[in-house]
């Protein structure tokens, strides 16, 4: 019974999967899209209408997202076969999904947060799955900062007001350079960044690692984290040219420098792959930011194949260590898990830009698209060094996990499902051929780059230079002893205290002094317990005459005869 829903709701998403992706081939060809009315309601002359917009790549990115879920559903079958909620996260694991399309098919600001907002609400219900302290932190720390995004948007929407639309793919060409229009663009993009975590809303990425690892695999591949990027691909007609995207971009490179330094001393596997996630979505965000819309998109799809597969294969190493996370204690895997090991270290190499792999197309266009741009010096080697980074955290983590010595602690079960291989093989499969065949997709019109030997061979002089760097950190942490040093690079730069624990712990501690000062103190004496108090006197002193009626009334006759007598 449980297998037969696992495999009803696969079949179920990759038959979607498929009609979506010949509906985008029919529409490439065409050189169709699609905006399809909706009416919900209709009250008096007002018409409550969902939009859907459906065009080429809408519908590509739609199909591999519905792929990607369905091989998360038949893996997270046997990955929690040991919960008791499995159908709790099943089915919250759909409400994800379904909560993605609908942000994807939206054309429309008020649309799109239906998405939106389902996505941050789900996510933190799938972080706190687990429920225990550290997975409640990590959920809120993750929904508190999503919720800046949202809050963001929400004023875009107040702002859009003014055109009478929240349609924004209708202001293209009308309202391009208008002064409201770059501030709806504004909010749009800082909206963006925190939902794709750059500098400084970096933290919450790593922290959502807490989530079930099949939510993490899809978390960290193609759903919330590239929510973001995506938002800016459909705004990005409105944004061009403006110089918010000037900021992006060095923030974006500084996210990636960061979360590649960070990777490289962190010892806790899907933290790593969390921080390298963090690493190419400021590279999507670097590409975007200087003009070059599809290239982004392109790297967004192929990255997505790479890093699903390998969230996958990193949960099926700590399923057999039985929950262990710490790269220190594994090793020499290779010889234990083959299989595993080959699918792990295939998604690695894409993700380094192996040459003929997913990552190389999409990673080599990248890297000559900035050699001809004319930068300065600064941002050449922070690009550059970032993308050898990529290179060195993983060859540091393929080393300390499967080529290094024996170094388990306690006997593991060390073993392969094969069920779970299966849905591991489709994207091994796609990580391999997925970026030739989707740059034959998109760059249809034969594009010349003229550079030279050296500028055409960067790519793998990068990942030589990876390896070599990686090899001198291997080398340089044995010998380095500053721990406020240490504490600096694996912290993401301190930005755990600065952003996010420093901020609410003064705003806590205020709290925490207004409630002894006022609400403990001089309003609560004034307030509801003052007036409790007088009103309990009151009552106590009403009682007490009708307890005592007789004498009362006799006192008050004669208290009363004396006033007469006075007066």
């Amino acid at each position: 019974m449980k297998l037969c829903k696992y495999l009803i709701w696969m079949f179920i998403l990759l038959f979607f999967s498929l009609s979506s992706f010949l509906f985008s081939l029919f529409l490439i060809y065409k050189n169709y899209m699609f905006m399809l009315e909706w009416e919900l309601l209709s009250l008096s002359s007002t018409k409550i209408i969902y939009l859907i917009y459906l065009d080429w790549i809408s519908l590509i990115f739609m199909s591999l997202v519905m792929f990607i879920s369905s091989m998360v559903i038949i893996y997270s079958k046997y990955y929690m076969e040991t919960e008791i909620n499995w159908k709790r996260f099943l089915y919250l694991v759909l409400l994800f999904v379904i909560s993605m399309l609908l942000f994807i098919m939206s054309p429309n600001l008020i649309s799109l947060l239906l998405g939106w907002d389902g996505l941050g609400m789900i996510s933190y219900c799938l972080v706190i799955f687990y429920q225990n302290v550290k997975s409640y932190n990590s959920g809120m720390l993750t929904v508190l900062m999503n919720r800046v995004g949202d809050i963001f948007i929400l004023m875009g929407i107040v702002w859009m007001v003014n055109y009478g639309s929240w349609n924004f793919m209708m202001y293209y060409l009308l309202m391009k350079m208008d002064l409201n229009m770059q501030l709806i663009c504004f909010l749009v993009v800082m909206g963006a960044i925190t939902k794709s975590a750059q500098i400084p809303y970096s933290p919450w990425l790593p922290a959502a690692m807490a989530a079930p690892t099949p939510v993490s695999a899809l978390v960290h591949s193609s759903t919330l984290v590239t929510a973001g990027v995506y938002l800016l691909i459909r705004f990005f007609n409105l944004l061009e040219g403006m110089f918010i995207l000037k900021i992006l971009f060095l923030l974006s490179i500084l996210t990636m420098f960061m979360a590649g330094i960070a990777a490289n001393y962190e010892f806790n596997l899907k933290k790593i792959i969390a921080l390298s996630t963090l690493s190419q979505l400021g590279l999507m965000m670097s590409i975007l930011s200087i003009n070059f819309k599809l290239l982004c998109f392109f790297h967004l799809l192929t990255h997505a194949l790479f890093k699903s597969m390998l969230f996958m294969s990193a949960g099926v190493l700590i399923h057999m260590m039985l929950n262990n996370q710490d790269i220190r204690l594994m090793g020499n895997l290779v010889n234990y898990t083959p299989l595993v090991c080959i699918m792990f270290n295939i998604s690695n190499l894409a993700l380094c830009g192996m040459p003929f792999m997913a990552g190389f197309y999409s990673k080599d266009m990248m890297m000559e698209m900035v050699l001809m741009k004319s930068f300065n010096l600064f941002v050449f080697f922070f690009f550059f060094f970032s993308i050898g980074l990529t290179v060195s955290y993983s060859l540091r983590l393929s080393w300390y996990s499967m080529f290094k010595e024996y170094n388990m602690l306690v006997c593991f079960n060390l073993y392969e499902n094969y069920f779970m291989l299966m849905s591991m093989f489709s994207l091994m499969f796609l990580s391999m051929i997925g970026g030739c065949m989707l740059m034959w997709l998109f760059f249809f019109h034969m594009i010349m780059v003229y550079m030279s030997f050296l500028f055409k061979m960067m790519v793998l002089i990068f990942m030589f230079m990876g390896l070599m760097s990686g090899m001198f950190m291997y080398k340089f942490n044995k010998l380095i002893k500053n721990l406020y040093f240490l504490s600096f690079v694996s912290s993401m730069w301190f930005m755990n205290s600065l952003f996010t624990y420093g901020i609410v712990n003064k705003v806590m501690f205020f709290g925490v002094n207004l409630m002894k000062i006022f609400d403990l103190g001089w309003l609560e004496e004034f307030g509801s317990q003052g007036i409790y108090k007088n009103i309990i006197k009151m009552s106590n002193m009403n009682l007490y005459m009708q307890m005592n009626n007789l004498k009362m009334y006799l006192l008050m006759f004669i208290l009363l005869m004396m006033l007469l007598m006075l007066f």
